[in-house]
């Protein structure tokens, strides 16, 4: 292997480094249960610890790991069937370009399906609100299994298929980053199917088992449940839609796939996004219609921005001679490629993080304003996006130089107008 195509030690280690890898293989889980165990609580605050603690052993339950094993297994039989187009990824370290098939869409709507055809058949789905908790620990533990699996497989890998921030050599950091970019079994991309399968569907099927139970409880869903489970799935069918998409992102281009992606898709995904349903549930509020219309606005807008921005993006991306881009002003790179500077992305430098953020603070808000447990979400999201903002424009800096800093003194603002 020549020395171009093998990966270097990571020298600039992210997240606090080898410490600050240790404290979050142990927070992540932690925050999760804390979350949950604080949700079904009279006053719901995140200010006092909850108790009295379950016992150790309720919480583990072979029922829910079979239940997510078996998931995950059925999105990945959904995965390897010969539906939707292939394409390609961007060019890797050795110059070669991974196969993608794009058929997350059509999972969708086979689950939906079938989830659809077992409810009418008497499948009780407020199962997964009766055994949250557990559900929770068993994703926990399947994920620090297959993160452990995953940093075997990466010492038979070829060098130039480590990942550039995962390759320190220091255990405990590689095994929280990922050591390997892309692991596959075959062509089974892992990473790429974790990302946006079994988490991200699983978070709409949670979401429906929690409308699901409110209806078992009161009759009929709240207004305010309605509009939670609505805005998620317009965003997970968004994500699903534009699959092809997530090939440009940092966690695939960039990252390994070690603890801190696979516990994110498969547990921090489906078990804390869903977290404004099952507050509805235990702690239900009775939303006006003029408050619904709203935060119906609110969503809509931030879904514009999202959307409208992402989508300038990867049609220039594909097509920068594309009519609905053409006419937009660009920066020259020393890279050959060019930047936008005009359009969404002559507004702020992310407006795709805006959207985002706005869409955050409506899906938290039909929850009322009297507890702040259902505005984690909010708040972490705009935590990490800040973080992943800074990581960006570190990379960016390093990969387009003069032109990214001119970029930067154009538009000066980041996520926020005026503010940041």
């Amino acid at each position: 292997m020549s020395d171009k195509h093998r990966v270097p030690r990571t020298k600039e280690l992210e997240f606090g480094g080898t410490l600050g890898a240790a404290v979050l293989l142990f927070l992540m889980p932690t925050t999760v249960f804390y979350l949950l165990l604080t949700c079904v609580t009279e006053q719901a605050s995140v200010l006092t610890i909850p108790g009295p603690l379950p016992a150790l052993s309720t919480l583990w339950n072979p029922n829910t790991v079979l239940l997510l094993l078996a998931w995950i297994f059925f999105q990945a039989v959904l995965y390897l069937l010969p539906l939707g187009k292939v394409t390609e990824g961007t060019e890797l370290r050795d110059q070669t370009k991974l196969q993608y098939r794009i058929n997350a869409f059509q999972a969708l709507i086979i689950t939906v399906v079938l989830v659809g055809v077992a409810m009418a058949c008497g499948l009780r789905l407020s199962y997964i609100y009766d055994h949250f908790l557990q559900l929770a620990v068993s994703a926990s533990a399947i994920s620090l299994i297959l993160s452990i699996l995953l940093y075997i497989k990466s010492f038979y890998a070829e060098e130039s298929a480590l990942a550039t921030g995962g390759n320190s050599g220091n255990p405990m950091y590689d095994f929280f980053i990922g050591h390997e970019l892309n692991p596959r079994l075959g062509t089974f991309d892992l990473k790429y199917f974790c990302e946006l399968r079994p988490g991200l569907i699983g978070w709409a099927l949670i979401n429906l088992a929690m409308l699901v139970k409110e209806m078992e409880l009161r009759g009929s869903p709240s207004l305010a449940m309605i509009l939670v489970n609505a805005f998620q799935l317009l965003y997970v069918v968004d994500a699903l839609w534009n699959e092809e998409a997530i090939l440009t992102t940092m966690d695939i281009v960039n990252d390994g796939f070690g603890f801190m992606l696979v516990f994110g898709d498969l547990a921090w995904v489906p078990f804390t996004y869903s977290l404004q349903a099952f507050f509805l549930v235990n702690h239900p509020h009775k939303l006006s219609a003029l408050s619904a219309i709203g935060i119906i606005v609110l969503n809509t807008l931030g879904y514009a921005i999202f959307r409208g921005a992402n989508s300038q993006k990867n049609t220039f991306r594909r097509n920068p001679m594309d009519p609905r881009v053409v006419g937009l002003e660009t920066i020259s790179t020393a890279t050959g490629k060019r930047l936008l500077v005009s359009g969404w992305w002559g507004f702020v430098r992310h407006p795709n993080y805006l959207g985002d953020l706005i869409m955050a603070l409506a899906w938290s808000l039909p929850c009322g304003v009297t507890h702040i447990l259902p505005y984690f979400y909010v708040i972490y999201f705009t935590v990490l996006l800040v973080h992943r903002e800074a990581r960006d424009e570190h990379q960016c800096l390093k990969k387009y130089g003069v032109a990214w800093q001119e970029y930067c003194s154009r538009v000066p603002y980041r996520i926020f107008p005026c503010i940041y």
